[in-house]
């Protein structure tokens, strides 16, 4: 399985969260990080708010990818949410967000850090990738399908399998 993939579980996964701007997105994904953790909320939103301000963690294509490295963390953790409305969130393409992964490392997991930003970046550059996650009606199948995705799965940007839950064609249920 993929890095991302490894980190998800169902708990993990917020879909069509209430939030008006990047500011109350950020403090979200700081308290469920910190939860999944047993860290300080404030500290990882103080971690989460300092690498934002040496440059937006904002993709493109909707998507951003909000991360820190903290000494206090032990082990790797992420959420992926799912807001409801998109929100500006500075992504260098000025289009607003609505598919966010947000990381947490420890401050020493340099190695690890980077293979699991460089493979969600791979990820969320997949248009197709992007729009099954658009459309997956539970958490379960969003983490079947981070933990599903590799990059032989998507050649030339084709789609890649449906998992679980997805809506969409004719398999739509409603």
């Amino acid at each position: 399985m993929n890095p991302v993939g490894e980190l998800l579980r169902v708990e993990d996964v917020y879909l069509d969260l209430d939030v008006q701007d990047k500011t109350q997105l950020l403090r979200h994904v700081a308290t469920l990080l910190s939860r999944r953790h047993g860290l300080s909320e404030a500290q990882v939103l103080e971690s989460l708010i300092s690498r934002e301000q040496l440059g937006s963690t904002g993709l493109g294509h909707g998507v951003a990818i909000p991360h820190a490295r903290m000494p206090q963390c032990y082990a790797a953790a992420g959420v992926f949410v799912r807001t409801k409305v998109p929100i500006d969130f500075d992504a260098p393409d000025h289009k607003p967000v609505s598919l966010v992964l947000g990381l947490i490392v420890p401050k020493q997991a340099t190695e690890r850090h980077l293979r699991i930003l460089a493979t969600a970046a791979t990820m969320f550059g997949d248009g197709g990738f992007r729009g099954k996650l658009r459309t997956c009606t539970d958490a379960a199948a969003v983490t079947d399908l981070f933990a599903i995705w590799t990059d032989a799965a998507t050649p030339n940007g084709s789609p890649i399998g449906e998992a679980p839950g997805m809506s969409g064609g004719n398999n739509s249920r409603g």
